[in-house]
Order: C-alpha cells, then sequence, then structure tokens
C-alpha cells in the first residue's frame, strides 16, 4: 500500500537533494586551494557608482561615507530612478558643497522608474558613451562599505584575469534564518571563485572592468542586476570572484515577513538569469564554470519542483494510511522510517521559518526553506508577476538613518 509514494518519495528527494550534497563535496575541495592576492595594484581609473530612489533619509550618509571610504582618486557617477522624494535636491546640494571631494561628479536624472538594472544599463551606456575604459564600483544606498573594502577590491585588478569582484555582506538586524542562509551562500560562492568563477555577487558592493561586457545585454525586465553582470563578465572571457576579505555593511530586514520578501525577490532574478543565460553559446567555452553554471541552475530551477514532489508524495502515504490503517511488517517498517525523516524535515524548515537557529537542523532548515523561496518565485514568474521593481524596505532606512 505505502510501497508506490514511498518509493516516489525517495527517486524524487535523491533527484532534489543530492545536488545540494554533491556540489556541497566539491566546494569544500575548492576551499582548499585560494587564489593568491594580487602583490601589485593596478593604474586604473575607478568610477564608483550609486543607483538610487528614494533615499531621502540615508542619501546625504551615503555620499558622505563614500567620499571617505577610499584614497584612490575616483570619480562619482549617481543616477536617479524618477524619486518622488527630495533625493535629488539632497544629492545636488551634497556636490554643490563637496565638489573636491571625487575627480568628477555626474547626476543623472531618469524621466520615470523603470527598474534598478535598466537605470544600471543606462549608467553603463552613458560611460561607455563617454569612452570611459577603467573600473566600476556599483554601491547601494542603504550599505556601507567598511574601511579599506574599496582599496582591497580594487587591488585585484592587477592580475589580468580578474573582471569582476563581489564584497562580503555584514548584516545587522538579520534573524536566525538569514544568517544560516549568509553563511552558507558565502562559502559556497568562495569555492567557486577559487575554482573558476561565481555567478553570483552582491551588487551593494561590487567591482568589474568597465569593458568586460556590453551593457546592452543586461535584461532590464529582470533583477539581480549584479548576477547578471558577474555572469557575462564570465561569459567574456574574465573571472568573477567573490573575496571574503572585503565588505559592506547593511541592515537586513528585522522582520521575518520582510527577509522573505527580499529573498523570493532575489530567487526570481536568479532563476530568470539562470534561464536565460544557459542558452548562451559562449557558456561553452567558460571551463569549469559551465559545471557551476550547470549544477546552479538545476538547484534553483529543478530541485523546488522535486522537492514539491516529494511533499505531495508523503502526503498522498499519509491520506492512504489514514484511510485503510497502519500497515503492518515490512510496510510499517517503512511508513516509520520515511516519518521520522518527514518529522526532522518538518521541525528543521519551521525552526528556521520562525528564526530559531539550531545547530543540527539548521542548514537542512536553510535548504528547505531555500527551496520554498525558489518555489513561490516560480510561481509568480509563471503568473506574470516580476520582482525587478520592488517595494522598497521603508524600515531598513528608517533603521539605517536612526530616525523612528
Amino acid at each position: 500500500m505505502v510501497w508506490v509514494p514511498a518509493i516516489a518519495e525517495a527517486v524524487l528527494g535523491t533527484l532534489a537533494f543530492f545536488p545540494f550534497l554533491k556540489h556541497r563535496i566539491s566546494v569544500s575541495r575548492w576551499l582548499k586551494k585560494p587564489i593568491p592576492y594580487p602583490e601589485k595594484s593596478p593604474k586604473q581609473p575607478l568610477m564608483l557608482l550609486l543607483p538610487i530612489w528614494n533615499e531621502a533619509k540615508i542619501i546625504q550618509q551615503k555620499l558622505d561615507d563614500l567620499s571617505i571610504s577610499t584614497e584612490i582618486a575616483c570619480s562619482l557617477l549617481v543616477i536617479d530612478s524618477a524619486s518622488t522624494d527630495d533625493s535629488v535636491s539632497l544629492v545636488k546640494n551634497w556636490i554643490k558643497q563637496n565638489n573636491s571631494k571625487f575627480q568628477s561628479i555626474e547626476l543623472i536624472e531618469m524621466e520615470s522608474r523603470l527598474g534598478k538594472t535598466t537605470a544600471v544599463q543606462r549608467a553603463l551606456t552613458y560611460l561607455k558613451n563617454s569612452n570611459f575604459d577603467g573600473l566600476v564600483l556599483m554601491t547601494d544606498a542603504d550599505a556601507t562599505i567598511s574601511k579599506g573594502t574599496i582599496d582591497r577590491i580594487y587591488g585585484w585588478f592587477s592580475n589580468k584575469e580578474i573582471g569582476a569582484v563581489g564584497a562580503r555582506a555584514i548584516r545587522s538586524q538579520s534573524t536566525g534564518e538569514e544568517s544560516q542562509y549568509r553563511s552558507m551562500f558565502e562559502m559556497i560562492r568562495l569555492g567557486e571563485s577559487n575554482k573558476d568563477s561565481t555567478p553570483f555577487l552582491e551588487g551593494s558592493c561590487m567591482m568589474w572592468r568597465m569593458n568586460s561586457f556590453d551593457p546592452s545585454l543586461l535584461n532590464t525586465n529582470s533583477n539581480a542586476d549584479d548576477a547578471q553582470v558577474s555572469t557575462l563578465v564570465r561569459m567574456s572571457g574574465l573571472r568573477s570572484i567573490f573575496d571574503e576579505k572585503a565588505s559592506f555593511e547593511d541592515v537586513a530586514p528585522p522582520t521575518i515577513e520582510g527577509q522573505r520578501r527580499q529573498k523570493v525577490r532575489r530567487a526570481q532574478g536568479l532563476q530568470r538569469l539562470l534561464k536565460d543565460q544557459k542558452v548562451n553559446p559562449n557558456i561553452r567555452n567558460t571551463g569549469h564554470f559551465r559545471k557551476i553554471f550547470k549544477a546552479q541552475h538545476y538547484m534553483h530551477i529543478y530541485s523546488p519542483i522535486l522537492a514539491l514532489g516529494v511533499g505531495l508524495s508523503a502526503l498522498s502515504r499519509w491520506i492512504m494510511v489514514s484511510v485503510a490503517g497502519m500497515p503492518t511488517g515490512v510496510d510499517a517498517a517503512v511508513h516509520a522510517s520515511l516519518g521520522v525523516i518527514e518529522l526532522f524535515c518538518l521541525t528543521s524548515w519551521l525552526c528556521i521559518r520562525q528564526g530559531v537557529r539550531l545547530p543540527l537542523l539548521g542548514k537542512v532548515g536553510t535548504i528547505l526553506t531555500g527551496l520554498e523561496y525558489l518555489l513561490i518565485a516560480q510561481y509568480n514568474s509563471f503568473r506574470g508577476k516580476s520582482s525587478h521593481m520592488w517595494e522598497q524596505h521603508s524600515d531598513t532606512r528608517k533603521i539605517k538613518s536612526g530616525k523612528n
């Protein structure tokens, strides 16, 4: 009686979760062979790119921080996505009073809000048309770049193989779920970077070579512009790497619901990127990155659906047992064994969902909640709901500004 759903559950579970185990084992090996940091520093012009939208609460603080964030001579380009608050006027006033803080400061005002990826594309197109051929560091208004980070990232580019470098996020106000998720994700990024490249970097602080990809290739109907940049850089033949010694600080949404909304949005952007670039013919010539990308594609696209199949198989087995009665003999042993595993997974998932961090359950729960967010993101895409223009987390801005 229980064998059909039990076999289905076992097969689907193996297909869903084995790729995670396989990739984790690979990452463990790759972590043992770090990339040597270059001894020399490059001599390329540096442009700081700051996309903003309704950042009046924190924009002056951000500009002040940027002006003292590095001793490298650099320029600043601010692009505003048609803010409806005082962001633009505050930026203009700051420029008048601090014009000497950068080699040059420019402000681009968009006529309408079209999403961050469109803003980034327009800014890069502007730089391209201005014949800028140096390095671009993109940062978000709500991120504070740690001391020495820009200089650290800048130094990587004396290595001609490096095309993009991302920093580590230090998040305050984070729940246990956020901490578990961040730790696991950064470990994977570092391992992938050591082996070849990682397709996922943090747009709150990342740097790349301006001439490493064509801005027109960015998908403006999708978010995850940072991951798009890092992947396009690798497709061009250069490496995209994560540096755990470079960091920035920001504020995670203070509520579990806010962090879920953030992760679902991010999940949809990554899924679109993985689907779009999987058919890019240039991926054939990217060495081991092709295998990394293939593994990430499977885990982000197929694993959530297979995990749903596992849950439905388990549910159907319990329904059969409730209708026909408890099985006996071998059937009972199979049913009980699966029940214990299901209870463990369910407890792990519920603990992480409620922000409870437990050592034994944490990693399993983090994977399960991640699959939940990926499944929701796929459902949103199926409904035609896009996350490339998202509702801002106003509570994080209040915390960042110190205002109630």
